[in-house]
């Protein structure tokens, strides 16, 4: 584990299927190990990772399986943002590698 990973106090994941839920969701949420846990199984699992100390504080006062809250849109937007531009860079390389 890389010593980044073992500074890592508090980790999120969100999830937002426009099908299920009209806004996104705390679909994971731990402090310590279970933080570092999620951060290793999103990374295993090719799940972009956007530290945000100050977003996991304030996802920690909600339950997972809550809505995110509308004070958190912006912010979750810009989550939502980050995740499609590796998305869009990702297909891109893959694209790359076809042609």
């Amino acid at each position: 584990m890389a010593e980044r990973e073992k500074n890592i106090s508090r980790a999120a994941a969100i999830s937002y299927d426009p099908d299920e839920n009209d806004v996104p969701v705390l679909a994971a949420f731990g402090e310590g190990y279970l933080a570092r846990k999620i951060v290793e199984v999103a990374q295993e699992s090719g799940v972009p990772v956007l530290p945000d100390p100050s977003l996991s504080s304030m996802l920690s006062k909600i339950s997972v399986g809550d809505e995110i809250s509308p004070e958190l849109y912006e912010a979750v937007a810009k989550v939502l943002a980050f995740v499609s531009e590796v998305d869009r860079s990702y297909g891109d390389k893959i694209r790359q590698l076809w042609e």
